[in-house]
């Protein structure tokens, strides 16, 4: 596959559970303490905010529609997220979420385009056709592809894929090697 040339013209969104830290299989991650960086991924993030001109995290997070966590403990979570990356030279633009529970009208969830329409409408420059979505779910690939973006599937073993990506890799720290100059 050929190179992306990437650079500080282009935007990067990354969904968050499964892509940036472990995901919790079957629950949420509710607070701080169940917050884990999946080995790589913040050095990978820094790296990122060093290439890229806006670095997003579009996170879906019914846990709260669901009342199993609230939006203070996932601003909790969001803040050691950023300042993990920060204390490492590196930064997140903006964490936008979609606290909803899952249903065909909320607009907000992925794979609706609400997360990256507000992203683009709070930070001029933000040209879809020069983004990558990253992420690990069918519906992270729908909201990229639909929006015109490139688009990045960190792949598990054994799961099933119903929509193809436009690269499918193991890691970020697998699609920093492969973005890098």
């Amino acid at each position: 596959m050929t190179k992306w040339k990437v650079d500080n013209s282009w935007t990067l969104f990354l969904d968050r559970d499964g892509v940036i830290n472990e995901r919790l299989h079957n629950d949420y991650v509710k607070s701080i303490d169940e917050f884990r960086f999946i080995s790589g991924s913040d050095d990978s993030i820094v790296s990122f905010s060093k290439i890229f001109g806006w670095l997003f995290v579009v996170t879906n997070q019914q846990g709260i529609g669901k009342g199993l966590m609230t939006e203070s403990n996932l601003n909790e979570i969001h803040r050691l997220m950023e300042q993990k990356v920060e204390i490492k030279g590196g930064k997140i633009t903006k964490v936008y979420y979609a606290p909803g529970l899952s249903s065909p009208d909320n607009y907000m969830r992925k794979p609706k385009p609400g997360m990256a329409l507000l992203a683009q409408r709070q930070h001029k420059g933000v040209d879809f056709n020069k983004a990558i979505m990253v992420g690990d779910t069918d519906s992270d690939i729908i909201f990229g592809s639909n929006l015109g973006m490139k688009t990045v599937r960190i792949a598990y073993a054994n799961e099933i894929v119903k929509v193809k990506a436009d690269l499918t890799i193991e890691s970020l720290i697998e699609l920093n090697k492969f973005i890098e100059i």
